[in-house]
């Protein structure tokens, strides 16, 4: 009951990159780049442990952003030439990369990290992968001409990685859609059916992780414009209620997402967001317990995976250890609380 996990990213230590930065640069390369990544990932995945999670994940070390570092092995992409554009409808400009070819992957994406946290950990492990609709929105397309047909060219690539991370041992495999609480119409019409074609055949757990994006202050200043309820997620919940995809992911902890919304996932793992990725502040276990209750009155108990609300890439290293402490704690004290408890959704 409460198994807890975190959204995907950890902060990059010192030593290997930038900190608290969301495309920070590598301080090494070639071969000590790559061995700096693999330490990173034993730390980050011992840090996990350490703090009590139930499942765990490499952190995202090897990559300097969750959708290029997928990018950066597939043909068909001009790293070389990168353009400005403006990304999550405007919400910040990024230099993206430009699809300019036929997409075909490389070889192998995540091997390396994914067959080095199997083979240090024998908690679950999730890895995770960029979803379709969301790297469409983090590239500049200039050979498809067409959001929908990128997106399904996406997501076969995607499939193929996938199917490969399940051979190494992955329990969930979890693809990151932010872009969903964005473009609402596009992820109910052709966002969910991309997210199939990317799960096409697996037989380990599916996930979805949507989110009112990481603790930056675009994100912040965007969140601020919303108002007092946060209703996205009604647009697209029932699509993924209906699809194959097994664990979904809300933004639940100091968000303006209504609990009810909960509700139409009941059926589905669902992946509450008791841990604040915009805040320094550290939650108390009694906090992350709080929230866990709210969610008993909308979803069965055995449905509740508490989760942090994003990734926690951009934070401090220091207050990402304690905020994991926090998860792990205060599930652990839910776990306590309600356990004779019978109100079950």
């Amino acid at each position: 009951m409460f198994e807890t996990a975190i959204a995907g990213s950890l902060p990059k230590p010192s030593w290997l990159s930038e900190t608290e930065k969301l495309w920070p640069q590598w301080k090494l390369a070639g071969p000590e780049l790559q061995r700096a990544k693999a330490d990173a990932t034993l730390l980050w995945i011992k840090e996990q442990e350490d703090a009590g999670l139930d499942i765990v994940g490499d952190g995202e070390q090897s990559r300097q952003h969750f959708v290029h570092g997928f990018l950066e092995q597939v043909e068909g992409i001009d790293f070389e030439h990168k353009v400005k554009m403006g990304i999550r409808n405007n919400r910040y400009d990024a230099m993206v990369p430009q699809v300019v070819a036929p997409l075909r992957l490389k070889g192998r994406v995540h091997a390396f990290e994914a067959q080095l946290a199997r083979a240090h950990t024998k908690k679950k492990l999730k890895f995770t992968l960029p979803g379709p609709l969301t790297i469409v929105d983090t590239v500049a397309d200039c050979f498809y001409g067409d959001k929908q047909t990128m997106a399904m060219a996406f997501a076969e690539l995607l499939n193929q990685e996938a199917l490969a991370l399940q051979a190494d041992g992955v329990d969930i495999i979890q693809f990151d859609e932010p872009a969903f609480n964005v473009y609402m119409q596009d992820a109910a019409d052709w966002g969910v059916k991309a997210l199939e074609v990317a799960a096409r055949g697996l037989t380990c757990t599916t996930a979805v992780h949507i989110c009112y994006g990481y603790g930056i202050k675009a994100n912040s200043d965007w969140k601020e414009s919303l108002g007092q309820e946060w209703r996205q997620y009604a647009q697209v919940f029932p699509a993924l209620a209906a699809s194959s995809i097994q664990q979904i992911s809300l933004e639940c902890y100091h968000s303006h997402v209504p609990p009810d919304l909960m509700a139409l996932l009941k059926n589905k793992d669902v992946m509450v967001g008791v841990i604040d990725v915009a805040s320094d502040v550290i939650e108390t276990p009694e906090q992350v317990a709080d929230t866990i209750g709210v969610a008993m009155q909308y979803l069965p108990r055995n449905r509740i995976f508490p989760c942090t609300n994003c990734g926690l890439a951009p934070m401090s290293r220091e207050v990402a250890v304690k905020k994991l402490a926090a998860l792990a704690k205060g599930a652990a004290l839910a776990r306590e609380r309600y356990a004779q408890t019978g109100s079950d959704a």
